[in-house]
């Protein structure tokens, strides 16, 4: 890869805890960060991301302290510090129980990292199919920019309305200070996709949705879907300084009216899903 810039700007963007786990298969790289069994990011990292792929197994699955990754990716600092100065990176990895290889090369100087991998766990599957999605909306992300940096950070959820009738997309807070709610027609400048099926709403803790925000940050457009479950599953899309787009994709859990073992602190916990 011929600027790790791109690698570390896609890993920050789902840093949220200190353990990823890594899948490489023939088709490229998918980077899995999951929390409390109600939250999991995926970053999609396509072959044709690389400059070479090289690849002979059927796939291997391991995991890494994202910690320790990102100081190596940065280990030459920020590239905004040297304009037109990037940072080349090969990664290698032989196989089950060896580390990861890291190699950078900035202005001929070379450093070599090598970090220990850690046997994968189960991950969690929301078992989140195309076929059960119910609603679906497709965006510029500057609209979803603006709607949070207007709702209100007090509320402990964010409630998401979809429907075929106006208002065709919604978002609403409550807390001890009232409601906000922001509205958007499907016909929007902002709105290149509505697919509505069913009047669907559904709540989702606002501290299982924050870890998003980065990518948010980063992404050019955004789609948001919801499956007949309530399973939201936003998808940002990030370009890259070489012109390439990658994909990360968050998936959530909704509220139900039972206990809380995530530890945020309701009557409500997020449904989880299968191990």
């Amino acid at each position: 890869m011929a600027n790790a810039k791109n690698m570390a700007i896609i890993l920050k963007s789902l840093h949220f805890k200190d353990v990823a786990t890594f899948f490489i298969t023939e088709n490229g790289l998918k980077v899995t960060v999951e929390d409390c069994k109600c939250i999991q990011a995926n970053a999609y990292l396509k072959k044709n991301l690389f400059d070479d792929f090289q690849f002979n197994e059927e796939s291997l699955v391991f995991k890494l302290n994202m910690n320790i990754l990102m100081d190596c990716l940065t280990i030459f600092g920020s590239n905004t510090a040297n304009v037109g100065v990037a940072t080349s990176l090969e990664m290698r990895y032989v196989g089950y129980g060896f580390p990861l290889q890291i190699i950078l090369e900035e202005n001929g100087v070379i450093t070599e990292c090598s970090i220990k991998t850690l046997e994968s766990d189960e991950i969690l599957d929301f078992e989140f199919c195309n076929n059960e999605v119910v609603n679906k909306i497709i965006m510029k992300s500057e609209f979803m920019k603006e709607a949070f940096s207007e709702i209100d950070v007090s509320s402990e959820l964010l409630e998401i309305a979809m429907s075929p009738e106006p208002p065709y997309f919604k978002l609403s807070t409550f807390s001890s200070f009232g409601s906000t709610h922001i509205e958007y027609p499907k016909d929007s400048d902002m709105v290149e996709v509505f697919q509505c099926t069913e009047t669907t709403k559904n709540k989702y803790r606002t501290a299982l949705l924050k870890p998003s925000y980065k990518a948010l940050a980063l992404s050019s457009k955004v789609s948001i879907r919801t499956d007949n479950r309530g399973i939201l599953s936003i998808q940002y899309m990030i370009r890259t300084d070489d012109g390439q787009n990658c994909f990360i994709e968050f998936f959530c859990s909704p509220e139900e009216e039972v206990d809380d073992p995530c530890g945020i602190g309701d009557e409500q916990e997020p449904n989880v899903a299968r191990e």
